[in-house]
């Protein structure tokens, strides 16, 4: 899809066309619509290939007059009733003409700037530097949103597990931890393009531009923190839970034990009186009682036994 954009008075509004200082959104683009930005904006063919890769790495790239800059954005997923955050590439290019930003797939994210932008006084897009502080910042921001929900889902899954102990809540929990995981690696590479960033090889920044960027990188850096945290908290649970499904089943097993040794008498009794020799009590009409009292008695005797042993 191909969105056009253009700053009237402060607020971004769809654009009939291409002109000169706008925003053109591409999200999941088609073939034509990558050649005919390609032609139009004379971009080089790589920087609009790059981002469409899900696996491409955050980085800068700069290129006679244009300069590609690649972030990770939160890319929240629901696979078989399964909540996962994972990561997707947004790519910005920037050009004399306009700001081209390019994803493989619709991302929350342009909504989210859309809306960011607009409560904005006197936004403009004359100013890329101004374009890129606001929508790193949303990516910022939607880190540490999404951080927050995993916080809360944590903490529901655990209830959960606590009641019922059964493998979906624990695969709720590895979900969440790989999402944990996928955010770290992002965060970080995006620090890394943050901190290039501000060296001013790329953009020239004044004093107010670096003080936007460290905000920026404030943000980022407390989701890295975030994410570090929870990723900790939930590993030591995940520990923990397996430690006590561990000793669950080492009790049950233990009783289990304890029930067929006390059966096993009775049973070792009554075949012993089944072999067809000569044996004490045979002749007696009270043989099978006596013998059904002593085989209790036993029995009675080794639960006792693993009473005070605290095997049951």
């Amino acid at each position: 899809m191909l969105r056009i954009y253009r700053s009237d008075n402060g607020v971004l509004a769809l654009a009939p066309q291409i002109e000169r200082h706008c925003w053109i959104c591409l999200t999941s683009p088609t073939e034509e619509e990558l050649q005919y930005i390609q032609e139009k904006l004379k971009i080089f063919p790589d920087f609009l290939r790059y981002p469409l890769d899900e696996e491409e790495i955050p980085r800068i790239e700069l290129e006679e007059d244009q300069l590609l800059i690649i972030l990770r954005a939160p890319d929240p997923r629901t696979e078989e009733g399964f909540i996962r955050y994972e990561t997707i590439p947004i790519g910005i290019i920037l050009t004399e003409e306009a700001i081209v930003t390019i994803c493989l797939k619709e991302n929350p994210l342009f909504e989210e700037f859309l809306l960011a932008a607009n409560r904005v006084k006197d936004f403009t897009l004359k100013n890329p530097v101004v374009f890129l502080f606001h929508l790193f910042y949303c990516i910022a921001s939607m880190y540490l949103r999404f951080l927050r929900l995993i916080d809360k889902l944590i903490t529901e899954y655990e209830r959960e597990l606590y009641r019922s102990m059964r493998n979906k809540e624990l695969l709720k929990l590895l979900n969440i931890e790989k999402s944990l995981v996928y955010f770290n690696t992002a965060l970080r590479a995006n620090d890394i393009v943050l901190t290039r960033l501000q060296s001013g090889r790329f953009l020239r920044l004044t004093e107010d531009d670096l003080e936007k960027l460290e905000d920026v990188q404030i943000e980022n850096r407390q989701a890295i923190e975030m994410a570090k945290i929870f990723s900790d908290i939930l590993s030591g649970t995940m520990d923990a839970y397996a430690s006590v499904i561990s000793n669950n089943l080492n009790v049950v097993m233990k009783f289990l034990t304890a029930v067929t040794i006390v059966l096993t008498l009775p049973n070792l009794v009554a075949s012993i009186y089944g072999m067809n020799i000569p044996l004490p009590l045979q002749n007696s009409p009270y043989a099978f009682a006596i013998l059904m009292g002593f085989s209790f008695v036993l029995s009675a005797l080794v639960v006792i036994l693993f009473v005070k042993k605290r095997l049951f």
